[in-house]
This record gives C-alpha cells, sequence and structure tokens, in this order.
C-alpha cells in the first residue's frame, strides 16, 4: 500500500522522503487498514466521537473528538496534552476505532482519553516543523553533553511536543543513571522543558529503524506492535546452532522472527520419540545423533561407532523402543535402515544449464584438443598428393620407415647475420 504522493508517476516513483510520516498516511508505519471506510452509516446512527492519532515513530494515543469535527483519516490536528498542546496525524476513525481501544483494553470515559482542539492551521503545522528541524542537531549536542559528563547511558532520539515547549529524550542504560546535572545542563543550553524518558533496546530499534540480516525492514519497525518474549528454547526446537551472533539481532537481543515458525516445530515434534532415547539391539546401544524435524527422520549410530550412521523414520523407532520397553531386543538397526528407501525429488530444473559446478574446470583440455585438430588439418594440406602412402587390405599402409626422405624439402637459409657498415674491429680501434 502506498499513498498518492508516494506512488509510481509516469516513469519513476515520486517519493514524498518523509520516511513514514507523510499526510496522506498511505505509507506510514503500523497503519490500520480501514476496511470499512467505503461504507455508509444506517440511518439514525452517530458516528463514533473517538479517533486514533498517531505522532512520531510509533507512538498512538485515542484522542475523544467531542465537537464532532468532520476528521479523515491524515488530517493534522491539535490535540489535548499536559501542558500546551500536541500535533499529530489522524490515522483511523470510526468503528474501527472501537474495536481497536477494545483490543488495547483503553475505557472510553477513563481520564487518559484526551480531547482533540481543533484541526490545525498553516501556523501550528510551521511551528511544528520547527520544532520538528531542531532534533537532530540537538541530538549531536545531548550526547555530547552526556559523553562529557561520563554518564553510562546513550540518547537515543528525541521528540518535541507540537508546540515546541518540551523536548522528550529517550535513552538507553543498562544501570540506574544519575542524570539530574544532565537536566541542569540540557535545560541551560537547549532553553526549553526537558523530560527524560527510559526505554528499552527493542523500543529503541523500533523507533530508528534499520535492515534485518534478511534483507528486509525490522519487523518492529514496521508492523510489529508487541514484544513477547524469545528464549534460547525457540532455537533449541528448531536445531538452531546457540551463537549468538547469529541469533541476536540489532538491539542485542533474540530476535523475534524465532517465534514466528515455533508453533509449526513444536507440532511437527510431538510425533517425534526423544532424542535421548537409547535403542537396545543385539550389536549394542544405538544413539540418536541428528534429525530432520518436518521429513521425520532420525540418524542413530552404535556406541563406539560414532562415524556410521544410520536413517530410521520415527514409526521406526517408536517400534523398536516398545519393544524394548517389552525387554525385547532387536538384531540391530541396520534391518530398518535398508529397508527405508529415500526418494529425492527435484524441486525445480534449471534451464540455464549452470546446475554443474565443474562445468569449468575441462576447459583447458578442450583447448589443446582444438589446437590440435588444426594442427592435423594444418599437416593434411601441407602434404602433397603424390607421396600418400598405399594402405594395405588389412588396414596397415605401405609406409617405409625413410619414407620421410622422400618429401621435399627446402633448403635452409643461412641465418647468419652480415656485419653492419662501421661494426667492424677496425672501426672500434
Amino acid at each position: 500500500m502506498s499513498c498518492n504522493s508516494c506512488g509510481t508517476g509516469d516513469s519513476a516513483p515520486g517519493g514524498c522522503k518523509n520516511h513514514g510520516t507523510c499526510g496522506t498516511s498511505g505509507c506510514n508505519k503500523l497503519t490500520v487498514f480501514d476496511w470499512l471506510a467505503n461504507m455508509e452509516l444506517p440511518e439514525g446512527q452517530e458516528m463514533f466521537p473517538y479517533v486514533e492519532v498517531r505522532f512520531k515513530n510509533s507512538r498512538k494515543e485515542f484522542f475523544h473528538n467531542h465537537e464532532n469535527l468532520p476528521l479523515k483519516i491524515g488530517d493534522v490536528v491539535a490535540t489535548q496534552c499536559a501542558t500546551g498542546h500536541d500535533m499529530g496525524i489522524v490515522t483511523l476513525t470510526g468503528e474501527l476505532v472501537r474495536v481497536q481501544m477494545k483490543r488495547k483494553r483503553v475505557k472510553l470515559d477513563s481520564d487518559e482519553v484526551l480531547q482533540i482542539y481543533r484541526v490545525a492551521n498553516q501556523n501550528d503545522i510551521d511551528k511544528w516543523k520547527e520544532a520538528r528541524g531542531r532534533e537532530d542537531e540537538m541530538k549531536i549536542k545531548a550526547r555530547e553533553i552526556a559523553i562529557r559528563l561520563n554518564l553510562k547511558m546513550k540518547i537515543s532520539d528525541i521528540e518535541f511536543q507540537g508546540d515546541g515547549s518540551k523536548a522528550t529524550f529517550f535513552y538507553t542504560a543498562d544501570q540506574r543513571v544519575d542524570f539530574r546535572e544532565l537536566i541542569r545542563e540540557y535545560a541551560g543550553t537547549f532553553r526549553t522543558r526537558i523530560e527524560m524518558r527510559q526505554i528499552g533496546l527493542r523500543q529503541e530499534a523500533a523507533r530508528l529503524g534499520g535492515i534485518g540480516s534478511c534483507g528486509r525492514e525490522l519487523c518492529c519497525s514496521t508492523w510489529l506492535t508487541d514484544f513477547r518474549s524469545v528464549t534460547t528454547s525457540a532455537a533449541r526446537y528448531q536445531n538452531l546452532s546457540l551463537n549468538p551472533q547469529k541469533l541476536a539481532g540489532q538491539c542485542g537481543k533474540l530476535k523475534c522472527c524465532l517465534n514466528y515458525e515455533l508453533d509449526s516445530y513444536m507440532d511437527a515434534l510431538s510425533n517425534f520419540p526423544k532424542q535421548n532415547q537409547k535403542l537396545y539391539t543385539d550389536k549394542g546401544v544405538a544413539l540418536c545423533q541428528k534429525v530432520d524435524i518436518f521429513k521425520g527422520l532420525m540418524w542413530y549410530c552404535y556406541d563406539g561407532e560414532w562415524m556410521n550412521w544410520h536413517t530410521l523414520t520415527t514409526d521406526q523407532v517408536h517400534e523398536i523402543v516398545a519393544k524394548n520397553k517389552a525387554k525385547e531386543k532387536v538384531a540391530g538397526i541396520e534391518e530398518y535402515a535398508r529397508e527405508l528407501v529415500i526418494e529425492e525429488k527435484v524441486s525445480f530444473e534449471n534451464v540455464v544449464g549452470q546446475d554443474s559446478l565443474t562445468r569449468f574446470d575441462n576447459k583447458s583440455s578442450g583447448a589443446k584438443s582444438k589446437r590440435k585438430k588444426r594442427r592435423n588439418n594444418r599437416n593434411k594440406k601441407k602434404a602433397p598428393a603424390g607421396n600418400k602412402p598405399a594402405v594395405k587390405a588389412d588396414g596397415q599402409s605401405n609406409k617405409s620407415p625413410n619414407s620421410n626422405q622422400n618429401k621435399s624439402t627446402k633448403p635452409r637459409r643461412n641465418k647468419s647475420r652480415k656485419p653492419k657498415p662501421g661494426n667492424t674491429n677496425n672501426d672500434k680501434k
């Protein structure tokens, strides 16, 4: 989905270059699709008097439209706040706001729901843009002041209030930070009210955004609204190597995408026997070395013969385990492995012809054979027609060993150089 200003024009995309903060709300992150937008209300029913307003990055709040202003998605409005007013963009109106408030457990008559003052005029928008333009410069100075005071914290983002009367500094820190002196420095330098708000590492990644290891934008900065706990057990169930550099995202925590396919793995593992289950046979004890969850295969080897693996299905393992529980031993797992025939299916066909990795190895030998053919052709052209050797009935030629003497040879030229004039010994003297 793209907005009108970001859509493709004649031949090249226009692009509003607002990075998800444009007014038409089609390319904003965390935008809710209004599937009731084209439906009219029944007669006698009033429109739901609450709207959803989005501020910088992923901050969204619900406001009461007590004056019944004709608001639509993309309108810039002035909203109520603790002191002064704030500026935001309307992202959702109508009955879907009721559903969103119920999902986020926001009560209609609570004191948390503030009011909308008015639709923003040009003066409000100019002040808002001026305040937003100061954020990047303030962020650099704020980090320099924090480093000078030797505070173990990181200023990740700054958000100005719509009227420019207050600036909220978002920071991350591993331990508790005493920033009383820091606030005095900020208030004296920036000449505005300061509010410090600590956020987690995941919230910081959601606010700043970035590109993940998959090559796409971070899920937390585009569509992910809640942060569920991710543990290393999710990686164990999926047979992933417990390498913190590969499992951690840009926030330094475990990747949220480890939970996406966890339910599928758990369903597939429900039919698997325990991997620490030992198989008792006449040849010895067999131990599990590897599993393929979605194919339902398990690899076993005997204790002491760690290099010889045998492939079994989960049904075969269950059968052996059932016999072991009945105090029966099987002859060996090789008999079950012989019955298993794995069919390899080609999921694609390479029509380009680049499927062979050794297609360039014999390139030099082909060049040599071409050179030999060229030499043979040249020799055939140079040989006279009358000196062809006679061929016997058995296919052998009557060519004598001294037949090379019959070939016409040209006398060799004397390649000795003639002395150039002026290079004689007399001239040297």
